[in-house]
C-alpha cells in the first residue's frame, strides 16, 4: 500500500521529465531490437504470428522478472530499501502528470490562437492526422486522448500493481507498449502484432470498464452531468473497434455534454468511426481543463480502490 501511494504522489509532483531515464522507454527499445531480429525470419503468416507471440512472451516476462529480482534482493537487504525502490517503480509505471502535461501543451497553444503549434503538439499524443484539423477537432482529439488514457495509463496499471506489486505493473506496461508498437491491423503488423493486440484487449477488459464507472462517479463528485455520463457510458461504451477504448471515452463525453468520436484521417486514409455522446453543447477549449479535473479525480478514486484491493488481499 505504501509504495503505490508514494509512487502515485511522486508522479503527481514530478511527472516524466524528458531528460530522465525511463524503464518504459527501455522496454520500447527492447521491443524494437527484438522486432528487427525476428523480422528476418517471419516471412509467412504462420511464422509472423509465432514470432509475434514470442516477442510478447519474452518482453512481458523480462519486464516482470527484472523488477521482481531487484525487489527480492532489496527486501533481503532492508525493508525500507524495498519500500523505496518499489515506490520508485510505481512512480515510473503511472502517468497522470505526464498525460496532463503533454495535453496542456495543446491547450496552451489554443489559448494563444496558434493552431499550427497546437496541431504539432497534438500530433505527439495521437495517431490521427493533425495537419488540417480545425480548432474544435483539435479540442475533441485532446479530450479523447485524455479520456482513453485514463484507463490504460492510470487505472489499469494501478489495478495490476494492487494484484501483483510493481513487477506485475511493469508486465502490464510492457504488454501495453507492445500493443502500441506492433498491434496494428495493417499489412506489416496484422499477423506479427495480432497476439499483442488480443492480449492487450484481454488485459484491459475489466480495467477499462472499471475506469468508465469511476469516471461516472467522478462526474458526480465534480458536479458534472453524472446522469448523462452514466447514460452515454451504458449506450455508447461499445462503439469502438476495440472492446475497451470507448468505455472511459463514453463516460467522459457524457459528463462533459459533448460528442466525441466520428471519422478521422489516419496516414491519409479516412477511417469511419461512430460518434460517442450527444452534442448537448458545443465543444470548447475549456473542456480540456474539465477533462483534466475528471482525470485527476478518477485517478484518486482508482488509488483508493487499488489500496482497498491490496488490503483485502492481505
Amino acid at each position: 500500500m505504501v509504495p503505490l501511494t508514494l509512487g502515485y504522489f511522486l508522479d503527481l509532483i514530478i511527472g516524466d521529465p524528458q531528460n530522465w531515464p525511463h524503464p518504459i522507454r527501455y522496454i520500447g527499445r527492447f521491443v524494437s531490437y527484438l522486432e528487427n531480429i525476428f523480422g528476418k525470419f517471419n516471412q509467412n503468416k504462420k511464422n509472423k504470428f509465432i514470432f509475434g507471440m514470442l516477442l510478447w512472451i519474452i518482453t512481458v516476462s523480462i519486464a516482470y522478472l527484472i523488477p521482481k529480482l531487484i525487489l527480492l534482493y532489496a527486501y533481503k537487504v532492508n525493508s525500507y530499501l524495498f519500500i523505496f525502490i518499489e515506490s520508485l517503480m510505481c512512480y515510473y509505471i503511472l502517468a497522470v502528470k505526464n498525460l496532463k502535461d503533454e495535453t496542456k501543451k495543446v491547450y496552451d497553444s489554443l489559448t494563444e490562437n496558434d493552431l499550427q503549434k497546437s496541431r504539432k503538439s497534438l500530433s505527439m499524443i495521437v495517431g490521427r492526422d493533425t495537419e488540417n484539423l480545425d480548432k474544435e477537432s483539435i479540442v475533441k482529439a485532446a479530450v479523447e486522448t485524455v479520456s482513453e488514457n485514463i484507463s490504460d495509463g492510470i487505472i489499469a496499471p494501478m489495478l495490476f500493481i494492487a494484484l501483483g506489486g510493481a513487477p506485475l505493473g511493469f508486465a502490464y506496461k510492457a504488454a501495453n507498449t507492445l500493443d502500441s508498437m506492433v498491434g496494428y491491423k495493417n499489412e506489416k503488423y496484422y499477423f506479427f502484432g495480432k497476439f499483442s493486440a488480443v492480449a492487450d484487449d484481454f488485459l484491459n477488459y475489466f480495467p477499462s470498464r472499471i475506469s468508465g464507472l469511476l469516471i461516472v462517479f467522478s462526474s458526480l463528485l465534480l458536479k458534472y452531468n453524472y446522469k448523462n455520463s452514466w447514460k452515454i457510458f451504458i449506450r455508447d461504451r461499445k462503439k469502438h473497434a476495440s472492446p475497451n477504448s470507448a468505455q472511459s471515452e463514453s463516460a467522459a463525453a457524457g459528463a462533459l455534454n459533448i460528442r466525441l468520436g466520428g471519422p478521422n484521417y489516419y496516414h491519409g486514409v479516412l477511417v469511419e468511426k461512430p460518434f460517442i455522446g450527444d452534442s448537448l453543447k458545443s465543444i470548447e477549449v475549456s473542456d480540456i481543463l474539465k477533462v483534466f479535473k475528471l482525470m485527476y479525480t478518477t485517478s484518486f478514486l482508482g488509488l483508493l480502490l487499488s489500496l482497498a484491493i491490496i488490503y483485502f488481499l492481505g
